[in-house]
């Protein structure tokens, strides 16, 4: 069964660059079809999706969050990765790698928490 896993420095100051990595093991991140995401949730609020990256490389980001964000893979290591920049107290939130596959999450990494404060 596939397995997702992040890891994330869990503190990060205000007005810094954050990345978190999505490690993916028993599939590939190559895979046809399959979408590869990052979703958040910060203390009290919903899930907000952040962006996408596809089996093909392309990605696509939340519309609030597109100038800060950015979605990466190395398939050497079959792993994702997600920039956010110019952090701010309002970016604390457990983050979550989920696959996507049709219209449907159907994993999930266990979720890491990032914490923006000074």
């Amino acid at each position: 069964q596939l397995q997702m896993q992040e890891s994330a420095p869990g503190l990060v100051k205000p007005s810094q660059t954050h990345s978190l990595t999505c490690a993916i093991s028993r599939g590939s991140i190559t895979t046809n079809y399959y979408g590869w995401s990052w979703i958040r949730q910060p203390p009290g609020k919903g899930l907000e999706w952040m962006g996408v990256i596809l089996w093909n490389g392309m990605t696509f980001y939340s519309p609030s969050l597109t100038s800060r964000t950015s979605i990466s893979r190395d398939t050497s290591k079959n792993q994702f990765s997600l920039q956010l920049t110019s952090a701010t107290p309002e970016d604390t939130a457990v983050y979550y790698c989920a696959k996507i596959s049709g219209t449907q999450y159907d994993y999930w990494g266990q979720g890491t928490q990032v914490t923006v404060s000074s």
